[in-house]
């Protein structure tokens, strides 16, 4: 039965993508009762409750028609769905199936004018190739004979929908703050000094530091870190690891940042999160969250944290001088209370910086400007993503192998969104790439 239900949506689905990019087939179209049928617009799809397409035009036996459009497998499953006792669809003008096996009424008890529509075999072969195919991305035999107007337009619009994706993420942070933008700055950069494997940890650790009352202390670094390593449970001796928890608790720093804590704790009414969050198998010490926090608490004392030193940088080299980074002496001979380690000035990394910059900076400099409605930001974080070289990662890898080349960092930030967005997802009907993998079937 799940197998049934599936098989009808999916041929649902791919019914409609014929009809949104008339890939109609050769010949005249008529409707079940005789009338020839033209196709002028086939409407805006809508993916919401309603008709499946809005303000079509259609001539049907000669007369123009104007309105709304419902596709089904099934003539009957006009009935199953309810739609004859729904207003919403008596402005519908024609009834596009698979397969004719009623007529069809509505709310207002019309009969619809219906037309058979046939996925063409081959459309649906390929279709089904792109579902099952075991090579990764499935599309990748038609990525080399793309044009570079399908390739670029399409690249350029997955760019945009990437940053309109983390610009909701972080309208949300806002939104969770009371609409402060400075706290949603912060945890936007917090989580991305996760690098990946602690973001959440990170993100939960912002959210739980009132930059309001640490900001009293602000010319205070010893408080700072104090607070940020208090709020993030790792002053906890139960936080150190057992081989090392005995040097910890010898350990007079962690003993001076506790007491400063408690006092700060007890002040602001500070609440922990739990320390086992954080995760440290197969992290190299250079990302222990000691390092980055050690880091974050130099960035917020020098206040480079803050939004309008961000929208205040214009190039590459502006940002990655601003989050540009260090830790206190401590930790320049520790990568966690107790043990010490060779002496290292622990700077972040230009590669590590760049990351911050397309990952934060960019956009909340595109998230600020539409905000704001200051186009002149949102231009800003296109500019600032072509000036910066490709990232290097397995996805960029896998795509330069299908011949689809990186030029610069918008192009990799495309290509991420591509594959989570739409190959992982097997989207390929929302895809520009698969329309053409489809259309190539014709």
């Amino acid at each position: 039965m799940h197998s049934q239900t599936a098989e009808k949506a999916y041929m649902e689905e791919l019914l409609h993508y014929v009809w949104k990019h008339k890939m109609l087939p050769l010949g005249t179209l008529t409707t079940t009762d005789g009338r020839q049928v033209e196709v002028i617009d086939p409407g805006l799809h809508n993916r919401n409750a309603g008709p499946d397409f809005f303000n079509a035009k259609v001539r049907i036996g000669g007369t123009l028609w104007v309105g709304n459009v419902e596709l089904h497998t099934a003539s009957s499953h006009w009935y199953q769905h309810g739609h004859d006792r729904d207003a919403r669809y008596n402005n519908v003008v024609l009834h596009v199936v698979s397969e004719a096996d009623a007529d069809v009424l509505t709310e207002d008890r019309h009969y619809l004018p219906q037309l058979v529509l046939q996925v063409p075999q081959q459309v649906k072969e390929h279709y089904e190739e792109l579902l099952h195919a075991d090579r990764y991305p499935p599309c990748y035999r038609i990525i080399p004979s793309l044009t570079a107007l399908v390739r670029h337009s399409w690249m350029a619009a997955l760019q945009t929908e990437r940053l309109e994706q983390k610009t909701q993420a972080i309208s949300r942070r806002a939104e969770q703050s009371q609409g402060s933008w400075e706290d949603a700055y912060f945890q936007t950069l917090a989580r991305n000094f996760g690098f990946g494997i602690n973001s959440e940890a990170f993100e939960l650790w912002a959210q739980s530091i009132p930059l309001s009352a640490v900001g009293k202390h602000r010319d205070d670094l010893f408080q700072v870190e104090a607070i940020f390593m208090g709020q993030a449970g790792l002053l906890e001796p139960g936080s150190v690891p057992d081989r090392y928890r005995e040097a910890a608790l010898a350990d007079g720093y962690l003993t001076r940042l506790r007491n400063e804590y408690l006092y700060l704790q007890h002040k602001f009414q500070l609440q922990p999160i739990d320390h086992k969050q954080w995760r440290f198998l197969r992290l190299r010490p250079q990302n222990f969250p000691y390092i980055r926090i050690a880091q974050l608490a130099t960035l917020y004392y020098e206040r480079r944290t803050s939004l309008s030193s961000l929208l205040d940088c214009r190039t590459v080299d502006e940002l990655r001088t601003l989050l540009s980074t260090h830790v206190t002496p401590y930790w320049e001979t520790h990568y966690l209370f107790g043990p010490e380690s060779a002496r290292s000035s622990k700077h972040l990394s230009q590669a590590s910086a760049d990351l911050l910059i397309i990952n934060t900076a960019i956009p909340m400099l595109f998230a600020v400007g539409r905000h704001r409605q200051k186009e002149e930001l949102c231009d800003r974080s296109f500019d600032l993503l072509e000036q910066m070289k490709p990232e290097r990662n397995h996805i960029v890898t896998m795509w330069a192998e299908c011949g689809l080349q990186a030029d610069n960092a918008g192009d990799t930030q495309a290509l991420i969104q591509l594959k989570r967005e739409y190959c992982d997802r097997r989207d390929c009907l929302r895809c520009r790439f698969g329309y053409e993998y489809l259309r190539a079937a014709r």
